[in-house]
Parts: structure tokens; sequence; C-alpha cells
């Protein structure tokens, strides 16, 4: 890993991130979206630097968060914010594949899980050489299926599961969940402005959520009318560095 060093994420909350390892908005845009309350047992897969779960316990202590990630070095990266933060009461750093979790964690015992998955599905577009980059971009090492199925397994009735996509893969999300046992209930569309179509989606399912009722939430935008950033993103952004966005 090179550039190994610290943003702060608000609140005297700091991450370690690298070249290889780092954040972008829709990380802290599914964060917002999938804020567990207190006292909830929640896990985050493909964590990477362990964003999501930092943010989540920036917001709300009270938590017991396991963050899962396959690349051996992200989870080097991530137990050094965890140490940094004081998190290790909190905060469980497992460095597993997402699809082989059985008998790892417990099934069907956790009230929230999140994914930023990757985009791209497996065999589309230009691979990065870079390992990291290419994992988080592609469906190398698992596919949207595996996620959803895996999210499943982990939910107990009723628990929720967040992710975010390109909207494209909307149908593709809403198959799968449902392929799992997980009815899509909770959707947002993200747009930087206006004049542009949305470019990402924000949606929450439930674990054996029935059929008929999907709450399409007011449109997220990016920036307001004179080209700064909406309210609403610097308010899901609090004291963050606002340079960052």
């Amino acid at each position: 890993m090179t550039n190994i060093h610290l943003e702060p994420l608000g609140s005297g909350m700091e991450i370690f991130v690298s070249d290889s390892y780092h954040f972008s908005t829709d990380t802290i845009l599914l964060a917002d979206f999938s804020q567990p309350s207190a006292g909830r047992r929640c896990v985050d897969l493909g964590t990477g630097c362990g964003t999501i779960p930092l943010l989540w316990l920036k917001q709300t202590a009270n938590l017991r968060v396991t963050a899962v990630e396959i690349q051996e070095d992200a989870c080097a990266l991530l137990q050094r914010s965890v140490a940094h933060n004081h998190l290790e009461e909190q905060l469980t750093v497992l460095h597993a594949d997402l699809r082989e979790l059985k008998g790892v964690l417990p099934f069907g015992a956790f009230d929230t899980v999140a994914c930023n998955p990757p985009y791209k599905p497996g065999g589309t577009g230009l691979l990065n050489p870079a390992d990291a980059k290419m994992l988080a971009r592609h469906e190398s090492a698992c596919t949207l299926n595996d996620i959803c199925q895996t999210a499943a397994a982990l939910l107990q009735f009723g628990g929720r599961f967040c992710i975010c996509q390109r909207p494209e893969r909307l149908p593709d999300v809403t198959e799968s969940m449902r392929r799992f046992g997980i009815e899509p209930k909770r959707l947002r569309l993200v747009q930087q402005r206006k004049t542009k179509a949305p470019k990402l989606f924000l949606l929450e399912g439930r674990r054996g959520g029935k059929r008929g009722f999907l709450d399409v939430l007011p449109t997220l935008f990016i920036e307001n009318g004179d080209g700064g950033f909406s309210q609403e993103m610097l308010a899901i952004y609090g004291d963050y560095k606002r340079r960052y966005l």
C-alpha cells in the first residue's frame, strides 16, 4: 500500500486510507441511508477501508458492527482505524470471503446488512490491473447474487439490507433481492443536478417482507441550482471536510 494517511470523518472520527483503499461520495450516501438505530447488530459486506462502519459508529456509538473484507491489506488498514478511534469493543474486522461466512458469523442474527458492491458485472468493461481496484469495480470476487444470498442468510426476519448501485442495474438488484427472500421497501435516486439523469440509487430491502409497497423517496440532489452543494448534502456530510465532496 502507498500513501497511507488519515482522513477526517467528522466529530473527531478519522480513517486510514491509501491509494488503493479509500472512499467516495457513494459510500457516504449509503452510510447515511442505512444508518442503524442504537443497540443494533450490523454487518458491512466488502467494507474496504471501513468507511461505512466508522460513519455508523460516529452517529450511533451503541452498535455492534462486523466489517467483512476479503482483501488482507484493507483489513489491516481498517484495524489501524479501529485502534486509532478506540473502537475495539464496537467494531470487529473479519478477513473473509463473504460467500463463506457459514459457521463464521451467526446466520439470522443481524438487524442491518449493508454493501457498496462492485458496479460492473463480471466480464464487462476494461479491467483495472490493480487487484484492489478491480475487486472494487467488477464482480470478479463475488456476484450480486452472492451478496444478496449472504445478506439474506445473515439477517433476522424483518432485518434491513441496504445497497447502492448504478440505475441501469436496478432490475438486477430487485430480482436478486427477491430471489433470496428480501423484499425492496425503500428507494432513493441520486442526481448530480436537476438537468442530469440519476447516477445512483439507494435501496433498502426487508428480509421476509411482503410484496406490494415500495416507498420511493424524493430524489437526492448533490448540487443546488447555483452549482454549489445542496443543503441536504451538506447536512449528510456534517462537519466532514467539504473539500472532499
